[in-house]
C-alpha cells in the first residue's frame, strides 16, 4: 500500500457520532428521508436522496439535461436496474462526475459513477451504498444529517434540507414511488426476487388472491 493510500485510510478511521447537539436544529418530521445538496459538474444540485437501500448511484435524465452535459460523456452500461417494486428501469448509460460534499467548513470531492435512468422522480440524483461505503459516510434520519470524513480526518456534517425532504416524501407517497434500486449485472447475475415496496400499488381489477382449487 502506498503512503498516500495509507494516509487516506487513516483519515477515514474517524468516529462518526451523532449527539444531542445534532438534534437541536431538527424540525419534527414524519420519518422524512435525508435529502441533501451537493456540487456536481461545478453546479449545485439540490434534492439528492441519500438511500442506504439502493445498490446504485442514480441520476435521472431530467437532471442530466438540466446540467447541460454532453451526451458524448455517456458510456455504455451492460446491466439491469430494478426499482424496489421489482419493475425494470431503463438505464440509458452511465458517466462519472466529480461530486463535492461540503458543510461550508470542510469538503471532499470524489468521482461518482451515476447510472442515467429515464424514469421520472421528485429527486435529482440518488446516492446509494456504493458511494456511502466508499466515502465512509453515515446518514441518520433521526438527526436529519449525513456525516463523512474529509481527507484530513475532519468530520463533514451535511444537514438535510427539511423542506425538500418533506416535499419529496409527500410527493412520493402520492405517486407511490419506491425509493430503493437494485442493481443486477447481465454478465454475472440473474435477477432475484425483489422485496415489496413500502408503498405498494393496489391490485388492479383482474388481480387478487388466486381461486381455491
Amino acid at each position: 500500500m502506498s503512503v498516500d493510500a495509507q494516509r487516506a485510510d487513516d483519515a477515514f478511521d474517524v468516529d462518526l457520532v451523532f449527539t444531542k447537539a445534532d438534534l437541536q436544529d431538527v424540525v419534527p418530521h414524519d420519518n422524512d428521508l435525508v435529502v441533501i445538496s451537493v456540487v456536481t459538474a461545478e453546479r449545485k444540485v439540490d434534492r439528492v436522496l441519500v438511500d442506504q437501500g439502493s445498490s446504485a448511484d442514480v441520476m435521472f435524465w431530467t437532471t442530466f439535461n438540466k446540467l447541460q452535459l454532453s451526451p458524448d460523456m455517456l458510456r455504455p452500461y451492460d446491466g439491469c436496474l430494478y426499482s424496489f417494486t421489482g419493475d425494470q428501469v431503463e438505464v440509458r448509460r452511465h458517466l462519472e462526475l466529480r461530486t463535492t460534499f461540503t458543510d461550508g467548513t470542510a469538503s471532499r470531492t470524489e468521482n461518482i459513477k451515476y447510472l442515467i435512468v429515464s424514469t421520472s422522480s421528485t429527486y435529482n440524483t440518488l446516492l446509494g451504498r456504493p458511494t456511502l461505503n466508499r466515502l465512509g459516510a453515515v446518514p441518520s434520519t433521526r438527526h436529519m444529517k449525513k456525516k463523512l470524513p474529509d481527507l484530513a480526518g475532519k468530520v463533514i456534517t451535511i444537514k438535510s434540507d427539511h423542506k425538500d425532504a418533506k416535499r419529496c416524501y409527500e410527493n412520493n407517497l402520492k405517486r407511490r414511488e419506491g425509493y430503493s434500486w437494485s442493481l443486477h449485472d447481465h454478465r454475472t447475475q440473474r435477477r432475484s426476487p425483489s422485496p415489496r415496496s413500502i408503498t405498494p400499488k393496489p391490485p388492479g381489477p383482474k388481480q387478487g388472491l388466486p381461486a381455491k382449487r
